[in-house]
């Protein structure tokens, strides 16, 4: 188990960590300096990844996008919505494989709906990053 760390974390840049969908990126947070930086999964130097690999009590890789969890929340998402017709394009758009901007093109003509949709995202990813950082024992000071 870890020390317990107040540590202070850009947590803008810890939610574009957690955002990234980029799988050529890797993120990292630095349990000593609360910084969060990225590499390519493809980056020649291999000091740089012999030190990430003796230090991983330091250097924590941040978990990549879950497409899972964001299908799943688009899902319940969708079948909150009232409007009928709305429901049905959204139903018919989550099918395929890059649902995520077939909805936000559709929900750009409903804008309340499409922030809703925004904020429960947003709420999503947060918790996520914040139970991450629990694991690890972890607690940004607007969080204790």
């Amino acid at each position: 188990m870890h020390a317990l760390r107040n540590l202070e974390i850009v947590w803008e840049d810890l939610m574009e960590a957690f955002e990234n969908v980029d799988s050529d990126m890797i993120y990292f947070l630095d349990r000593e300096t609360g910084e969060v930086f990225s590499v390519p999964t493809e980056y020649d130097d291999e000091a740089f990844w012999l030190e990430v690999d003796t230090q991983q009590e330091r250097f924590l890789e941040i978990p990549p996008f879950d497409y899972g969890q964001e299908r799943q929340l688009v899902h319940a998402f969708i079948q909150g919505i009232e409007n009928e017709g709305l429901k049905g394009m959204l139903v018919r758009a989550f099918t395929g494989k890059q649902s995520h901007g077939r909805l936000n093109e559709i929900l750009s003509f409903y804008p309340e709906e499409q922030e809703r949709f925004h904020a429960i995202r947003e709420s999503f990813l947060t918790d996520r990053a914040a139970n991450w950082l629990e694991e690890h024992d972890i607690y940004p000071p607007e969080r204790l």
